[in-house]
């Protein structure tokens, strides 16, 4: 990979500088929710979205469960991010035991309710182990997916990446190729699957211009907030865990605020070594906590703007 002659100044600012020091603030950057299952849990999203919302992100994306399992949970959270705030929300949509009807219906549901942005994925199956079979008359796989949607509306549609390969391909250039697929069907961006290692990506983007795909790549940062939630993360989709981080968080199980400074170092020297090589572009796994992100993002140079008002819930 060459750089230019900014961003190797950039990257001697790296690490000559203070590594935070006096960031200008470029960085855009996306926030993903999950539905909430419990009033309790709404509360917490609820709040989450409060305090992330005055950074003004470019979206905020919203999971969509295994099998379709929290549908209507999704729809009603999108639907309550458009009536309520002035973010731009990005739903969630599988091929997983849904046909093709049934997921136009989906989509349709989503346009009417003034959501212009879909993150189409072939989808995890409802039963772990089971492996992802296509329903008889659904999408086989998510470009599939993506071509349907453009014929339903000119939705704004995100895609997967995996850095680390699909623990599903046969091979990283396979892999490769049903990235392509997915971008030429006419998604606008790929969204990446988490990492720890910033080579991790700056390989991966490489790969990806000599493969001649132009398309937006953003990276997906995980601020660990849980160790053991995490590792069982990263064993489903093929993500890495450096044996220095597993070190790292090594006896903090009954120490949350110490184990929060840890995450919060960890995802934001990150992200830091990633705007040092040119990236701009954020895409945080929040698991509906804002605390980790917000810190990420302050150290990053960005500060609130006009608040994106979060208005009270309807008795």
């Amino acid at each position: 990979m060459t750089f230019t002659l900014t961003q190797l100044e950039e990257a001697r600012r790296a690490l000559e500088a203070p590594m935070f020091g006096d960031l200008s603030g470029d960085a855009n950057v996306s926030f993903e929710f999950f539905p909430p299952k419990s009033q309790k849990m709404e509360e917490t999203l609820w709040s989450s979205i409060e305090t992330l919302a005055p950074l003004q992100p470019r979206f905020v994306s919203v999971t969509y469960g295994a099998g379709g399992s929290t549908r209507e949970r999704t729809h009603a959270t999108v639907a309550r991010i458009v009536r309520e705030t002035n973010l731009l929300p990005a739903a969630h949509l599988t091929c997983v035991d849904a046909s093709r009807d049934e997921i136009a219906e989906v989509a349709r549901a989503y346009w009417e309710a003034g959501v212009r942005h879909i993150v189409a994925l072939r989808g995890d199956p409802p039963e772990e182990g089971r492996g992802f079979t296509p329903h008889p008359e659904g999408y086989a796989n998510a470009a599939e997916l993506v071509a349907g949607l453009n014929k339903i509306a000119p939705f704004d549609i995100s895609v997967a990446a995996y850095p680390e390969t699909h623990p599903e391909a046969i091979s990283s250039q396979a892999d490769l190729d049903n990235l392509k697929r997915k971008l030429d069907a006419g998604a606008s961006r790929a969204i990446t699957q988490f990492f720890f290692s910033p080579e991790t990506f700056f390989r991966f983007r490489d790969k990806v211009a000599a493969a001649g795909i132009r398309t937006e790549i953003v990276p997906g940062i995980l601020p660990v907030s849980n160790v053991a939630q995490t590792r069982k993360f990263a064993a489903m989709c093929g993500a890495a865990i450096p044996p220095w981080m597993d070190r790292l968080f090594e006896g903090l199980d009954d120490h949350p605020s110490t184990r929060q400074l840890v995450a919060a170092t960890i995802a934001a020297e990150l992200c830091r070594k990633l705007y040092a090589g040119d990236v701009r572009q954020f895409h945080f796994y929040t698991l509906n906590r804002a605390e980790l992100s917000y810190a990420i993002c302050h150290l990053l140079g960005l500060r609130p703007k006009a608040a994106a008002p979060v208005q009270e819930q309807a008795a």
